[in-house]
């Protein structure tokens, strides 16, 4: 097959198009799918590695820091981790100027020597790094040839296709956390407000005093007893009454 004929089929699409599916999607599990899919979408790619970073600051000064990755194959994640030892080679040059990066040929690659001879080492003689960005993710994908050129240049679409991919999956799944959190907080302080406006009536009807003094015995009552205000509330609630806040003598004391 020509190296710059497409096979993205119908079955490929719809693997890329569950990458951002969140309910399915976590950062090892997507960064270890897309490592798959590549050598299968990319003609020319013998195998794929891929890392999720941590934001590098806007200033430059801070290094890039690696959070997962994942291989297609030990060899490669071989090349990866050595790189990420040294913390020098072509993956972290695409990190920090946010640009591809690519060499036709390792042998005779001269900008990354030890880069290149850990690839030389396992058979690896092209090899290309394209970046996304999807603030807060980045997410570099990598992908290896074992003949010089054999990863064409217009075939790099479909790289740039996978790695938008996984880090929209990733960004989605920030984004569902965040929300997640924030909707369980809301309801935990509607249904602590609820608790509270309970215990106020209870303690108007108990103590023939109007809200605003109610709530304010209940302060009262939180710091002298050195309880939470929606603990006190929820012992008033569950007792009907001024029972729930009662001393040790099982007196209440106002």
């Amino acid at each position: 097959m020509p190296p710059t004929e497409s096979v993205l089929t119908d079955r490929l699409a719809m693997e890329i198009a569950r990458l951002g599916i969140v309910g399915e999607s976590s950062d090892i599990g997507t960064l270890r799918q897309v490592t798959e899919l590549a050598p299968q979408a990319v003609p020319g790619c013998a195998g794929a590695t891929s890392i999720r970073w941590a934001f590098p600051a806007d200033d430059g000064a801070a290094r890039p820091e690696p959070l997962a990755s994942a291989a297609s194959h030990p060899d490669l994640a071989e090349i990866v981790d050595r790189q990420l030892a040294r913390r020098h080679g072509p993956v972290f040059d695409v990190v920090r100027n946010r640009v591809p990066v690519s060499s036709d040929d390792v042998l005779v690659e001269a900008r990354w020597p030890e880069a290149m001879t850990d690839m030389l080492c396992r058979g690896v003689r092209t090899f290309s790094t394209t970046p996304h960005v999807k603030d807060p993710v980045l997410v570099t994908l990598t992908l290896f040839g074992v003949s010089p050129r054999a990863l064409a240049r217009g075939q790099h679409a479909l790289a740039s296709l996978l790695v938008a991919q996984s880090g929209a999956a990733m960004s989605n799944v920030l984004q569902y956390g965040t929300v997640h959190r924030t909707a369980v907080q809301l309801q935990e302080a509607v249904e602590a407000r609820a608790v509270v406006d309970q215990a106020k009536g209870i303690l108007m009807h108990a103590l023939g005093c109007d809200a605003d003094e109610a709530f304010a015995e209940m302060r009262r009552i939180s710091q002298t007893r050195h309880v939470k205000l929606t603990a006190l509330a929820q012992r008033i609630v569950g007792d009907q009454g001024l029972r729930g806040v009662a001393g040790d003598d099982g007196e209440y004391a106002p």
